[in-house]
């Protein structure tokens, strides 16, 4: 159950790509307060999906500015 599958992650632009990295570090944030206030998160697989996906949007943001000076 990833957030974004891999198709539309090729399909993004740079501004999308940035988008979603902040839309998505926020609500790692907000879960992480959750936790560290003491309370369990709605839905813990929640926060890995979400580190996952903030890791490959980061890959793909450096692979494509690599593959820009390389052009």
């Amino acid at each position: 159950m990833a957030i974004l599958k891999r198709n539309e992650l090729k399909q993004m632009n740079k501004t999308a790509v940035e988008n979603k990295l902040l839309e998505l570090r926020k609500e790692l944030v907000k879960a992480n307060a959750q936790i560290a206030m003491g309370t369990m998160p709605e839905n813990p697989g929640r926060i890995k999906e979400i580190k996952r996906t903030i890791a490959k949007l980061i890959t793909l943001r450096k692979s494509k500015e690599v593959g820009k000076k390389h052009v």
